[in-house]
């Protein structure tokens, strides 16, 4: 029941950032949004979860795990009201920040309340497991649940459906988890404003360079301010005696390539589901439902190879699973990039998607059980922050490498494809283009496929950075494999 609790709550927040995709144009014509502020319902939610995920962690080691956790809920909660509630685009932006606010503080704080919760050894191992399904799983859930609650009720309950689930999270946790013990301590105000801070404006950088380009005065500006105010937060940490973010994790070799490797995967897990939604909608004319549909068997694969995992790390180890997992997202990304115009879901998606979700499975569950290795129990809440982080900003880094690639593929093929459909085309269909600028099937159904491909190589590029590190930084000890077994191997994992 402990991890029922803690995986829902984590499922909630994942979902949440791609839940609201599907609802996007619907949101856009109620609440009168421009085409180009609509793009903050997502990232209004973002900008903060990014920001706050290490003040969230640490503030978890020091009030009390189970305490913050129901408090990030209730607020995640409230915010969910109000969002579902809200009555212009001004509203529902506050409520999303507000959202983002309750995430951070909620989700590093379930990922510790793990460690605190279950035994070290099988028992751990499993619960991350689940975890790691949950966390690498629930886009694809989310891309389900929101085409199933815009296509049978309103767009609005993709917000209404978080309060009844939310609260019951919050009263079943006093019941089922115990507190942590509190580690009294200082607030690191100085640490905590500047990674903040540094961290809004470096995830607010990578939002700015995909709607913008890099080349954007603002994009480069906010990359250059977070750059010096996160070089002063290192600054301060290295100096603090109770610092927000323990800087001696990146000193552990294993710790460190974790994060590497998380910064990777993030990329490429955010890239496959933006760039297949489009793909399956607007090449293969895909339902909201249907779209949702076509991901569900991403969650159920990424599900087995989690189990799997988790069920064979105390004989094999984690570094295995993350070499092995990590060659089978690229060799599923790769896969990918053959589809075009022609491409059917079952002839041409279905198969490298699961290949991919089999690969992100197997390396969710050792990369979160790494993260935490040899962590202090008075430490796990800014370990988990950390991880978090890692896997936002990775995220937002990747998509916004992502949509630029997209984005210059598509403008080289848009020229040969407007060059074959202008020397065929009806003084009409000619008058119609220069109107709209848009090509018409399989014209333009080709630029987005060009596009698309080309985004997927460098994913493909990013997953195989991953296992390299992973082949090359981590090592596992025959104590480790003592302590995955449940024993008390004297370094530990």
């Amino acid at each position: 029941m402990a991890l029922l609790v803690i995986a829902s709550c984590q499922l909630m927040v994942v979902l949440d950032i791609t839940i609201v995709n599907i609802a996007l144009p619907h949101i856009q014509s109620s609440l009168d949004f421009s085409t180009t502020n609509l793009s903050w319902v997502v990232n209004a939610y973002t900008l903060t979860f990014g920001g706050l995920l290490l003040l969230g962690g640490r503030t978890g080691d020091i009030l009390g795990r189970r305490r913050v956790f129901i408090f990030g809920v209730l607020l995640f909660v409230l915010a969910s009201l109000l969002g579902g509630l809200a009555q212009n685009s001004a509203q529902l932006l506050a409520a999303r920040a507000l959202q983002g606010v309750g995430g951070a503080i909620a989700s590093p704080t379930s990922l510790a309340l793990i460690s605190t919760t279950f035994e070290e050894g099988p028992e751990r191992n499993r619960a991350f497991g689940v975890f790691a399904a949950v966390s690498a799983g629930g886009g694809a859930i989310g891309l389900l649940a929101g085409g199933m609650l815009v296509s049978w009720l309103d767009w609005r309950w993709v917000f209404f459906v978080n309060v009844p689930i939310g609260l019951l999270i919050a009263l079943a946790t006093p019941r089922w988890i115990r507190e942590s013990e509190r580690h009294p301590g200082h607030f690191d105000i100085t640490g905590a404003l500047s990674s903040t801070l540094g961290m809004v404006l470096l995830v607010y950088g990578f939002i700015r360079a995909a709607q913008d380009g890099w080349g954007d005065p603002l994009t480069v500006a906010s990359f250059g301010a977070a750059v010096v105010i996160l070089a002063v937060f290192v600054f301060v940490e290295r100096r603090s005696r109770q610092p927000i973010t323990p800087l001696h994790m990146f000193a552990d070799r294993n710790r460190a390539g974790t994060y590497g490797i998380m910064l990777c995967l993030a990329a490429a897990i955010f890239g496959m589901f933006f760039f297949l939604t489009l793909f399956v909608q607007n090449v293969l004319d895909f339902s909201p439902l249907a779209a949702g549909v076509a991901f569900l068997p991403v969650s159920a694969i990424i599900a087995v190879g989690a189990g799997l995992a988790s069920q064979l790390l105390p004989k094999y180890g984690p570094k295995p699973f993350m070499v092995v997992g990590a060659l089978l997202t690229a060799v599923g990304l790769a896969w990918l990039t053959l589809t075009d115009v022609h491409s059917t879901y079952l002839g041409s998606i279905l198969g490298p998607m699961l290949v991919f979700g089999m690969g992100m499975g197997m390396q969710f569950v050792s990369l979160t059980l790494m993260a935490l290795s040899d962590v202090p129990a008075h430490e796990s809440g800014a370990a988990s922050g950390l991880l978090n982080a890692m896997q936002q900003v990775g995220g937002s880094l990747g998509l916004s490498i992502l949509v630029t690639v997209f984005g210059t593929a598509s403008r080289n093929e848009a020229e040969n494809q407007v060059r074959a459909y202008l020397s065929q085309a009806t003084p009409a269909e000619r008058l119609r283009f220069q109107q709209t600028r848009e090509l018409p099937p399989p014209w333009g159904d080709q630029v987005l496929t060009s596009g698309v491909s080309a985004a997927f190589i460098v994913a493909a590029v990013f997953t195989a950075v991953a296992a390299v590190i992973a082949l090359l930084v981590i090592q596992v000890r025959p104590s480790d494999l003592e302590r995955l077994k449940g024993g008390l191997g004297p370094g530990g994992l």
